[in-house]
């Protein structure tokens, strides 16, 4: 039987694949080939059917989660691919209304929890033995918790409808939870989840959850409801949810009423949980920082703690890749990101002791950046040949030079490079073995050092950060001694944005930390590297690509309004 339940996550699912009836994601379950008795009557389709809950657990932080990029597309890291797409394009702008918004995370989300909850109900009688059982449950309500978790942080407080199974002629509990209970139910479906999962999972079974990923996912709501935006200390004079929602009910369902220092003690508690387990940076720094590019191509990697699996793929290289190498529909990076990674030696470029060159702006830069950012002469390889030729986005005379120069392909002079695997090529048989992380280690060090800085002061919180900084392959890698509170708090919200770019942050950690109304109502850039004739740089011009704009309601997303109309206890956010 164990072999039975071993089997990867994406055999047998396309054999059981589980839609909703017109009514609602909450209503009759169907089979398109099953019906549910005979599905978990027999090993082999329960488990397909377990995998199947699996699938979409790295939707949110995708790069191809809307058709013209993801969510950094939608917050300060890059320009959206094209206008296609309104709610990208509605975030970007400060435009945003609940019309038009996807509600992709709500029907996704609340699909996947009924999923499980369908699974929980049939698994007493399904022909395992009782110890695969436990773990399946286990691995069921961690999964359910991961998708409570993202509903939370894109909506506030939302509807838990806890193990029960609705048909649609039932009638479905429409009430939003408060901000607190989601959280505490979250904590607690992770705590019990966790008690019956092993700490990380190996093998066969190497992607699916396990106890650290109960602990981790455990950490992060944690450290999300001690942020500002949640655990507001000083509400006045900045408006979010929490201020311009004028009614206790509203207020409740957008966060704590009552702030509380310790809720940073109990993130800073999640977090130390996890430093001292089997879980470490991959360190490589032959070449300054190559391990922070490489260990993203690791399948096992030894920093994953929860991460998506997929087949060999060429997904990001897909989305992000110049047009000349079979890319397209990823977001292009923005000057201003590539303006926050210092030089190698720590130092911010806009410090006069940096050296900085603005003739040469790539030169003795922080090696994250050219594992992050392609830029003007950064070499790929083609699905043609394997030796890196370089890519052209520079004009000459004002003109693009092929489908790569910017105006023709890119719109900042930039493509994105994050996690993407220098031996692989779209639309070629050069495949990569990565699987996207999800929850890392670094963003382990990254939280426990902010929880440390908020509760007890920056003193612990050198450490973490010194090590994310070394691995990076800075030279000096250590901080400045004798910083303050605020100090540091820059220091690690500015980590968190190169360490964790285009993974699915900034788009989250710019509306908890409330900073969102300084980042995200600039000007946004691009660079146009200006040549002669005879190839030489002529000019660096910084052009103007969007002007961004934000309105407190964006601290949230609305709810769909399909759901607000099927009840008047179903309250939409606060400014929408």
């Amino acid at each position: 039987m164990r072999k039975l339940y071993i089997l990867s996550f994406f055999c047998a699912a396309a054999t059981i694949l589980f839609s909703c009836k017109k009514e609602g994601f909450l209503g009759q379950t169907q089979t398109s080939n099953l019906t549910e008795d005979a599905v978990f009557k027999d090993s082999v389709n329960t488990t397909a059917f377990l995998s199947n809950i699996y699938l979409k657990v790295g939707f949110s932080e995708s790069a191809t989660r809307f058709t013209n990029g993801g969510l950094d597309v939608a917050s300060d890291e890059a320009e959206p691919y094209d206008n296609s797409e309104v709610t990208t394009i509605g975030f970007a702008n400060g435009s945003v209304d609940a019309n038009t918004v996807s509600g992709d995370a709500y029907n996704t989300c609340y699909s996947n929890i009924r999923s499980v909850n369908v699974l929980l109900k049939h698994l007493p009688t399904t022909p395992f033995r009782d110890a695969t059982k436990t773990e399946i449950k286990a691995e069921a309500r961690f999964l359910r918790a991961w998708y409570y978790a993202i509903l939370l942080k894109h909506y506030g407080g939302i509807p838990l409808i806890g193990d029960t199974v609705y048909n649609y002629t039932d009638k479905i509990p429409a009430s939003r939870s408060s901000y607190a209970d989601c959280v505490d139910y979250i904590i607690s479906e992770c705590d019990q989840a966790g008690a019956d999962l092993p700490f990380i999972q190996e093998g066969p079974l190497y992607g699916r959850a396990s106890k650290s990923a109960c602990m981790a996912l455990k950490m992060r709501v944690l450290l999300y409801a001690a942020s500002p935006l949640f655990n507001d200390k000083t509400p006045v004079p900045q408006s979010t949810p929490l201020t311009i929602a004028t009614d206790n009910k509203i207020k409740v369902l957008v966060g704590y009423t009552d702030y509380k220092d310790t809720r940073w003690q109990d993130a800073e508690k999640a977090a130390e949980a996890l430093l001292n387990g089997p879980f470490q940076l991959y360190v490589d720094n032959t070449t300054a920082g190559f391990g922070f590019q490489y260990g993203f191509t690791l399948r096992p990697n030894q920093e994953n703690i929860w991460q998506l699996m997929r087949p060999f793929n060429q997904d990001l290289e897909n989305a992000y890749d110049p047009p000349s190498r079979g890319g397209h529909g990823g977001g292009f990076p923005y000057q201003e990101l590539v303006d926050a990674f210092p030089m190698a030696s720590g130092v911010d470029i806009h410090d006069p002791a940096s050296h900085y060159d603005p003739n040469h702006p790539y030169l003795n830069r922080d090696p994250r950046l050219e594992y992050t950012v392609n830029h003007d002469q950064s070499k790929l390889i083609t699905a043609s040949s394997l030796t890196p030729t370089a890519i052209n986005i520079y004009t000459v005379n004002g003109l693009g030079t092929g489908v790569d120069a910017i105006y023709a392909g890119t719109k900042t002079g930039y493509y994105g490079n994050k996690m993407l695997d220098p031996k692989a090529v779209p639309n070629s048989f050069s495949q990569t073995a990565r699987c996207i992380p999800l929850i890392r280690y670094a963003e382990v060090l990254l939280s426990y050092a902010e929880a440390v800085n908020e509760f007890e002061g920056p003193a612990k919180a050198y450490d973490p950060i010194e090590k994310i900084r070394m691995r990076a392959g800075l030279n000096p890698y250590k901080l400045p001694t004798g910083l303050t509170q605020d100090e540091m708090r820059k220091v690690i919200q500015n980590e968190r944005r190169l360490e964790l770019a285009f993974e699915g942050h900034r788009f989250w950690d710019v509306r908890r930390w409330k900073i969102a109304p300084q980042t995200l109502t600039l000007q946004m850039t691009g660079l146009e590297v200006q040549k002669n004739s005879a190839g030489e740089i002529q000019n660096l011009k910084r052009i103007d690509v969007r002007k961004h704009g934000f309105k407190p309601a964006l601290y949230l997303w609305p709810l769909p309004t399909s759901e607000v109309a099927k009840s008047p206890l179903t309250y939409q956010n606060p400014g929408y």
